[in-house]
């Protein structure tokens, strides 16, 4: 019997960070336990609403933000902030499958249709400490962050957000 899992990131800023795998994912955002989101609603918008109401202080609001498959196949991901650095190499990462079911040239020249633009291999921290999001349509985020795009021929591609 198969289970269901969540991949849990450790991260300054869940919100950014969840936004960014967000679009690389194609994943959404969850709506609050109860509250019905109408069609194109803000889900981190109604989330703020929610914990406000609850009484949650506005300084604890970004403590953690989950990602899921609006499909329901891959796993959930889930980020929690915590207040030190990193001091050591990840020991697990999420490697993109950017063109699945395509083979040789075809795979290596790259997706038409990702969510975002992967960066063709090039450093997607944003050099000088740019928190984690999206800029001019590609992602960014801390140095020395990580992910990988795969390819058939082997790990290419950017390193983004971790």
């Amino acid at each position: 019997m198969s289970r269901h899992i969540q991949v849990t990131f450790d991260a300054h800023d869940p919100r950014a960070l969840s936004s960014f795998w967000r679009d690389v994912l194609g994943y959404v955002h969850p709506g609050p336990p109860g509250v019905g989101l109408p069609e194109g609603a803000d889900p981190l918008a109604a989330w703020d609403d929610f914990l406000a109401r609850v009484g949650v202080p506005e300084e604890q609001r970004n403590s953690k933000s989950a990602i899921e498959d609006p499909d329901g196949h891959g796993p959930r991901v889930f980020f929690q902030q915590v207040p030190e650095d990193k001091v050591a190499k990840n020991r697990v990462h999420l490697d993109v499958r950017a063109a699945p079911g395509r083979q040789g040239e075809e795979r290596m020249a790259g997706p038409d249709d990702c969510p975002v633009d992967l960066g063709g291999g090039e450093d997607l921290t944003g050099g000088g400490g740019v928190e984690p999001g999206l800029q001019d349509g590609r992602p960014t985020g801390r140095p020395g962050s990580r992910s990988c795009a795969d390819s058939s021929l082997g790990r290419t591609g950017p390193r983004s957000p971790a």
